[in-house]
């Protein structure tokens, strides 16, 4: 068996379903990790589901990944577009990162248009709400499994 998929999830994230449901829909975070508890097992992996609103945190969990994950899915939420701290992180491990956003960041406020992860990562899938996550574990499935 191979070592679990980590889905990391960065600040404000624990509103949802409440903070914003024209943006970031009605689905609550536990709701999310509920799906993709499943959508992973149906490929064959478990989950590491973890959410902070603390970009150290963050990082630790990134760290944790790199011995203890096959592959990351992470949101870092807002931090996407400030910390180059996380880009980073990301940019210091081996498993693949699969960077996931709920909105369309690029049809967003102009200081969201930019992501320090997204040149670090393996990839970014963003503006399909749930799906993100969803596709965002497919993706990561891929690269354990080309490697």
């Amino acid at each position: 068996m191979s070592k679990p998929i980590h889905i990391l999830n960065g600040p404000n994230l624990n509103l949802l379903g409440t903070r914003e449901p024209e943006v970031y829909g009605s689905m609550s975070l536990a709701d999310i990790e509920q799906a993709c508890t499943a959508h992973a097992r149906d490929l064959g992996f478990s989950i590491v589901f973890r959410q902070s609103n603390h970009e150290g945190e963050l990082i630790d969990w990134l760290h944790d990944a790199n011995v203890n994950a096959s592959a990351i899915v992470f949101n870092p939420g807002a931090y996407t577009h400030t910390s180059v701290a996380l880009h980073d992180a990301v940019r210091a491990i081996e498993p693949p990162v699969i960077e996931v956003h709920l909105s369309q960041t690029a049809a967003r406020e102009a200081f969201r248009h930019h992501s320090y992860i997204a040149s670090a990562a393996r990839g970014s899938i963003t503006g399909l709400g749930l799906n993100s996550y969803l596709l965002g574990i497919t993706a990561a499935a891929g690269c354990i499994e080309t490697q």
